[in-house]
């Protein structure tokens, strides 16, 4: 069963995807959730704490999709395109108004530069090019390649992710694993 804490944040994390943060209030949360606002306010003490929670949610929801990527691949190669198949599971997942981008991406944009939920942002998309490139340093030969390699590689992902966003479908996120795929068997 569902703590009232739970509730919160699956209906915070929901209403903030399909709504965007700034349109969702404490109202509507508590409503999505059926939970008193009372319960909110016993298990967070503003909407930003809820905001930090939904950010760390998503970050370890991703960590979590590509753990199950990364235990099916037997190469670094395979390692590194895991990553957008983590990506596409995210991108097929059943939103209730369709996939719109990046969760993270979209809550960064709602707030300004240097602000604590950016770079909770920041430190998710730094994690995913540091996982790049840790694969990257098991196939790459020129190691000093490997820091561009992991640059390139997640902007790639990123732009296919933006991409699949207004698209709402992970296609230019699997264009963009070829593509990833083409650049590795190159220098692999």
């Amino acid at each position: 069963m569902k703590t009232a804490k739970d509730k919160i944040l699956t209906s915070a994390s929901t209403l903030f995807y399909n709504q965007g943060i700034a349109q969702t209030g404490i109202n509507a949360i508590t409503a999505h959730a059926d939970v008193a606002k009372m319960s909110l306010y016993n298990n967070f003490s503003n909407k930003a704490e809820i905001v930090a929670a939904y950010i760390q949610a998503r970050h370890q929801e991703w960590l979590g999709l590509y753990a199950v990527r990364e235990q099916q691949a037997n190469t670094a190669i395979e390692r590194i395109l895991a990553v957008f198949d983590s990506y596409c599971d995210h991108a097929e997942f059943a939103y209730e108004n369709g996939f719109r981008g990046c969760g993270l991406l979209n809550a960064a944009a709602e707030f300004a530069a240097n602000t604590p939920e950016r770079d909770a942002v920041k430190l998710h998309k730094d994690e995913v090019e540091q996982i790049l490139s840790k694969h990257l340093k098991d196939c790459v030969q020129d190691q000093t390649q490997v820091p561009n390699l992991a640059l390139q590689i997640s902007f790639l992902l990123e732009g296919s992710i933006a991409r699949a966003g207004l698209e709402g479908t992970s296609q230019k996120i699997i264009q963009a694993k070829a593509i990833a795929h083409t650049l590795l068997k190159q220098v692999c």
